[in-house]
């Protein structure tokens, strides 16, 4: 099993072609263990997923400071990027705002770069688009980070095509990431089209569907009291029940392939194109071994044709986030 390297976006970054989230290794998705968390960065690298992604909100701030930890000795190996612009009250974690004024982007990046205990950032993400201020604003501020040589490259999460447009006229984008998968295909309305127009990098979150596409998930009694999925509408009573019968079918294509359904999900996404980096999270070590396993999945017309007609466009149930949180994404 060889993990291929690939060009990310136009800029001169390369990444494995299928990266590690790690969201869930502080937070979000029930216990965690910062021990097997860093066990786990430390097998992927060894098996060359050296794309790894975290932000300032996860924790907040416990992520960065957990993966800082993980990658000394190793920044040479690893294409490292994390996100600022989603503000938490630390005494009300549950309270967000967003923030892309120029001032915040220093400031963050500032923060970042202390926690990651690193020189440069790979990959800078705007976590979401900051509606009070324009995106030539915060991207312009962004370019002023690359010019001091903080970061190497801008990155967008959760925008609009327009929103991309706009940003990349004001400086080169690298890399585009929005939540992508089976059961989340709206990016396809567009935005994977205008990346690869662009030479834009598209970086898939949760392309299991946040766990969902493993089949590992029977019943909403099953998750964690503070896991995230429990507010999530597609794990919800009815929505979860329609859902589970789509995961079913995935499974029996699965195992005609002799692969698993996390497997069979992951080599979809990277089927859609050689500019689409997967970046499934993990704290596990088993289960990221069977993620890199994705790569040796391959998909005759007929089985993606199969897939379209199993998962089409519009065919999970409920929205993929609580609707208070629907306004800040497509932006």
């Amino acid at each position: 099993m060889l993990m291929k390297v690939r060009s990310l976006g136009t800029q001169g970054l390369t990444a494995s072609q299928i990266g590690l989230g790690c969201t869930g290794m502080s937070e979000f998705y029930g216990q965690t263990n910062d021990e097997e968390s860093i066990k786990t960065i430390h097998r992927a690298l060894e098996l060359g997923i050296t794309f790894l992604d975290t932000a300032d909100m996860y924790g907040p701030y416990k992520n960065e400071i957990l993966v800082g930890k993980a990658i000394k000795g190793y920044r040479d190996k690893i294409t490292l990027a994390t996100k600022f612009g989603i503000v938490r009250d630390l005494n009300n974690p549950m309270k967000r705002g967003v923030n892309g004024k120029p001032e915040y982007v220093r400031y963050s990046c500032e923060g970042s770069l202390k926690r990651l205990d690193v020189d440069v950032i790979d990959l800078y993400y705007v976590h979401r688009r900051d509606p009070e201020t324009p995106i030539e604003e915060t991207v312009g501020a962004m370019a002023e980070l690359i010019k001091e040589g903080k970061i190497r490259g801008i990155g967008l999460s959760e925008v609009s095509v327009e929103t991309l447009r706009r940003a990349h006229a004001t400086h080169p984008i690298t890399a585009l990431q929005t939540e992508y998968s089976l059961w989340s295909r709206e990016p396809e309305d567009g935005l994977i089209d205008a990346c690869k127009e662009l030479g834009i990098a598209f970086v898939a979150y949760s392309p299991l569907g946040r766990g969902f596409l493993t089949g590992q998930i029977k019943r909403f009694e099953d998750f964690a009291a503070d896991d995230y999925r429990r507010y999530s509408p597609r794990f919800q009573g009815e929505n979860l029940t329609k859902n589970l019968d789509l995961v079913t079918k995935v499974e029996a294509l699965a195992a005609r392939k002799n692969c698993t359904a996390s497997q069979l999900a992951l080599a979809w996404v990277l089927a859609q194109g050689k500019h689409i980096f997967p970046i499934p999270g993990t704290k596990r070590v088993k289960y990221l071994e069977e993620n890199a396993g994705a790569i040796e999945v391959n998909f005759t017309k007929k089985e993606l044709d199969e897939l379209d007609a199993i998962l089409p466009k519009g065919a999970a149930s409920g929205t993929r986030y609580p609707e208070a949180m629907m306004g800040s994404v497509n932006r």
